[in-house]
């Protein structure tokens, strides 16, 4: 019997990259799966490339109360109960310091950081006993040019889940979180790039990273997977998938 057959899911920002590997590791292994994504495009392409009955997905905007609200009525009228909560979402822009709105500074905390701290706060009140929230992060001194904004937000959203996981010690719900490096995906995580910025961004990524090459989507969703199913004695910590970066090592020839 797999780990995920007859469990259930919630995971935002599931209809493409790391968010979508999520999705499909948890249905192809039983799991009955509520994912969101905010553009329609996307959506369409999630619902052809994920076509189980035991797979809904719902357009939900993490910046809106509303939305966030509505996300967990769906939940409870698709899903009951949800063992595993998987706050993935994320937005990000490439913009150099004095290119920083206020406005963008406000659509990116409250995208990756008040969407990701809301979204676990409506939907508390549907996770069982015993379950586990997953959120992603990011690498720790993952630094790139332009990116100040996001590095922030993503910070704040690792404080409150350290936080967070001692308030629902009383629940035995695990917290943890995921912490990618570089990880190839279509978009390398920021839709606005140029394609230059994009072929500078995994340029560097193959250059710093000690494993000589960029991460998988698939290999954060084994990640996050192992967190939310295996690692049932670990909370509050911060699980790397950055092929070392985060861990000192120099990336030396031997």
């Amino acid at each position: 019997m797999s780990r995920f057959e007859g469990k259930t899911a919630v995971v935002t920002g599931g209809t493409h990259g790391m968010g979508l590997a999520i999705v499909k590791r948890l249905v192809n292994e039983g799991a009955k799966v509520v994912f969101t994504g905010r553009n329609e495009k996307k959506i369409e392409e999630a619902r052809t490339e994920v076509t189980s009955d035991r797979a809904h997905v719902v357009r939900s905007d993490a910046a809106s109360m509303a939305d966030i609200r509505a996300l967990a009525d769906f939940t409870q009228e698709k899903l009951g109960r949800v063992d595993h909560l998987f706050v993935n979402h994320g937005f990000a822009e490439v913009q150099l310091l004095e290119e920083v709105t206020e406005e963008a500074w406000d659509r990116a905390f409250a995208i990756n950081t008040k969407g990701a701290f809301f979204t676990v706060q409506s939907l508390s009140p549907l996770l069982n006993d015993g379950g586990a929230i997953v959120f992603t992060t990011v690498a720790n001194d993952l630094v790139f040019p332009g990116l100040s904004a996001y590095a922030g937000s993503k910070d704040a959203v690792r404080a409150f889940a350290h936080v967070l996981a001692a308030e629902f010690l009383p629940r035995r719900i695990r917290v943890n979180a995921v912490a990618p490096g570089y990880i190839r995906t279509p978009t390398m995580g920021v839709p606005s790039m140029t394609a230059e910025e994009r072929a500078g961004f995994e340029k560097q990524g193959a250059q710093t990273t000690p494993l000589k090459r960029m991460g998988t989507v698939e290999e954060v969703a084994a990640a996050a997977l192992f967190l939310a199913a295996d690692a049932t004695f670990t909370t509050n910590v911060e699980f790397p998938v950055d092929g070392g970066f985060a861990q000192g090592l120099s990336g030396a020839e031997h």
